[in-house]
């Protein structure tokens, strides 16, 4: 009988683009104000890619940077998956554009579109293929370049998203740890509060927007999110308590902090960084995981989850051992 084997997250990374667009930006864009961004979101700033930036851009050198923090080259990665809802473009997939860029010659690349859940899909993804056997390492990404398709006159959409991308090498180990449990699901009853609708085969379009129902996306957000977190730390054994640091998804501070309050975890134990880059979409749970572990915030033994909510809707969970 073969060895039980175990999915470990070797090394993370992220790219952040350089422009930086405030509060104060905004206000000379449209009718809003630092406060009222503030008050609602607890966004103070997002990061807005370079007119020639793609997501393949942003995600390559998050790649980069998590293939340095694990120790592995390159041309060792025999998957690679990368979640986006801001695809360069239909075909190919913006994983074939980032495994030449990293000059992978071979390995199975693909892409994964589930909107800000779209990290943790890709991650039990990846950790299913890589326990059937098939692959001992993996480079699994969440790459987003939102403003693409920002209503930058909408008020109420243009002050949320930001551009970023994040990365984690997975390898194979026997080990124990690593990915401990995932949770994912979704509910197509709702496709109609927040979406682009256009763009697609549905409604074809030369320019798409974010859409929009915020008072009930906020509201399932809070509600799937907590279930999920809470499924995932049954399937892995532990409880809330265990946890060193729980990373949410950073799509708006009220969010967090209903989430944080309901599942008793303290706020020092709740990993937040909304207020620097907004919702980076499925860049948003890896981008908070490799700054969280840069900081020290992460150490080894450590029980980490992150849990999302997105577009579909989906949501999900993983409980990660370090």
């Amino acid at each position: 009988m073969p060895a039980k084997s175990f999915i470990h997250i070797m090394g993370t990374g992220a790219y952040i683009p350089a422009k930086v667009l405030t509060n104060h930006d905004l206000v000379k864009m449209v009718d809003t104000s630092d406060e009222w961004i503030t008050t609602r979101t607890g966004i103070k700033e997002r990061h807005v890619a370079a007119r020639d930036e793609a997501s393949s851009d942003l995600a390559a050198q998050a790649a980069r940077r998590a293939l340095d923090n694990a120790g592995v080259r390159a041309d060792a990665i025999e998957l690679l998956i990368v979640a986006t809802a801001t695809p360069d473009m239909f075909f190919p997939s913006t994983a074939c554009f980032v495994q030449k860029a990293l000059g992978i010659k071979e390995a199975v690349s693909f892409d994964v579109s589930a909107a800000c859940s779209g990290f943790l899909y890709a991650l039990e993804t990846a950790k299913a293929l890589m326990e059937s056997g098939s692959y001992k390492l993996a480079l699994v990404i969440g790459a987003e370049k939102l403003s693409s398709i920002t209503n930058w006159e909408d008020r109420n959409t243009c002050v949320l998203f930001g551009d970023g991308a994040g990365a984690a090498v997975l390898q194979k180990r026997q080990t124990p740890g690593g990915i401990l449990s995932t949770y994912l699901r979704s509910d197509a009853n709702h496709t109609d509060i927040l979406n682009v609708p256009g763009g697609g085969s549905r409604a074809p379009a030369t320019k798409a927007a974010i859409h929009m129902d915020g008072k009930e996306v906020f509201k399932l957000a809070v509600h799937k999110m907590i279930s999920a977190a809470e499924q995932a730390l049954k399937r892995a054994g532990k409880k809330d308590s265990d946890l060193a640091l729980l990373i949410p998804h950073q799509a708006n501070l009220r969010i967090i902090e209903a989430i944080a309050q309901r599942v008793h975890i303290p706020r020092d134990r709740v990993f937040v960084n909304v207020d620097k880059y907004g919702n980076m979409s499925a860049a948003t749970t890896i981008v908070a995981l490799d700054e969280a572990r840069r900081q020290g915030r992460v150490r080894k033994g450590d029980l980490v989850e992150l849990i999302a909510f997105g577009a579909g809707l989906t949501w999900g969970a993983a409980v990660i051992q370090f």
